[in-house]
């Protein structure tokens, strides 16, 4: 089937669209255990983005598995797939001209280099958020580890399941030790020679 997938060569390019924006596109990806503070520390960054008047989109784990992975358990071999179509939205995403914000747990080191590989690396941010398991079981936003402590949640990463750690993230953030408004900023910091901003 593959070799009849023949693609259209459309006029207005990436670069085009980059132009327009006035700013780089790429993926930051947020990746920690499941109440580490990924959502709210992206959704602050891409607040600060787009007050910068960066074109930006989040993607978070609760809308993904609602709509197009809402087919997918938290098997193993799920978990891969849904990974895998989110690297593939966030490349359509970044060719759009976007930055994209991406927070899910992704707890496998393969997965997360598959995500560098499908976006290229020059896109890929990995923005490690380093919280406690204790902490994040203190916190227990959502009530998934009480959940999982009673044998009602099947492979709840840090839990179950395991969570690989990144080695050599480009920014590792430990909720612990800072405020969100320092995480925020040395993210936004870290980010600012990506983004090559066109303010004139």
């Amino acid at each position: 089937m593959s070799k009849h997938i023949i693609p259209h060569s459309y006029q207005v390019s990436k670069n085009d669209r980059i132009a327009a924006n006035k700013h780089g596109s790429f993926l930051i990806w947020f990746t920690g255990l499941s109440g580490s503070g990924k959502s709210t520390i992206a959704n602050l960054v891409e607040k600060k983005l787009f007050e910068n008047g960066v074109k930006t989109y989040a993607l978070d784990g609760d809308n993904i598995r609602k709509g197009i992975n809402k087919d997918l358990s938290f098997s193993p071999e799920d978990r891969k797939e849904n990974i895998r179509r989110i690297a593939e939205i966030a490349n359509l995403m970044i060719d759009a001209g976007l930055v994209v914000l991406a927070a899910f747990v992704s707890p496998y080191k393969k997965d997360r280099e598959n995500i560098r590989t499908i976006v290229k690396d020059v896109n890929f941010v990995e923005v490690y958020i380093n919280t406690s398991i204790e902490e994040c079981e203190r916190r227990d936003v959502k009530g998934l580890y009480k959940k999982a402590r009673a044998g009602e949640i099947k492979n709840m990463t840090g839990i179950s399941a395991p969570y690989e750690a990144p080695e050599t993230p480009d920014i590792e953030i430990k909720t612990e030790d800072e405020s969100i408004e320092d995480s925020v900023k040395r993210i936004v910091d870290l980010i600012t020679t990506k983004l090559q901003l066109n303010n004139e």
